[in-house]
């Protein structure tokens, strides 16, 4: 079966789906909790091309994250990061939406949706 990347439109859907989703991030209420900590973290000049690498090699592509950081280890990517069940529930939210207004297809956010919420809601480490 062909990558998932593939089926979304490669490299440069993601580009378009990553640069909305953090435009979203950064102008609706839903996503201000999710900026704040980007603020208190690393920053935001790091996050688009950061999260455009991680989820090429998430999504089955090239695995530039790994390339570049020698893993794609989540919580540890995030340890630094105090991140409750609301915080991830907002990711999630806001993901879907930018994949559903960056025209992702329903089947290919059916498969995608899961997998990132394991991912999202094993991130979570405050009460």
């Amino acid at each position: 079966m062909d990558p998932m990347i593939n089926r979304i439109g490669g490299e440069e859907k993601i580009h378009l789906l990553v640069n909305h989703f953090y435009d979203l991030i950064e102008s609706i209420p839903q996503g201000r909790a999710i900026m704040e900590m980007h603020l208190k973290g690393h920053g935001l000049s790091h996050v688009r091309p950061a999260q455009f690498e991680f989820l090429c090699g998430f999504l089955g592509g090239q695995r530039y994250y790994q390339e570049r950081h020698g893993h794609m280890n989540l919580r540890e990517i995030h340890a630094h990061v105090p991140i409750q069940a609301q915080d991830a529930e907002d990711w999630l939210a806001v993901m879907d939406r930018a994949m559903v207004e960056t025209g992702v297809g329903d089947t290919e956010r059916a498969e995608i949706m899961p997998t990132l919420r394991r991912a999202a809601l094993m991130l979570v480490n405050v009460d």
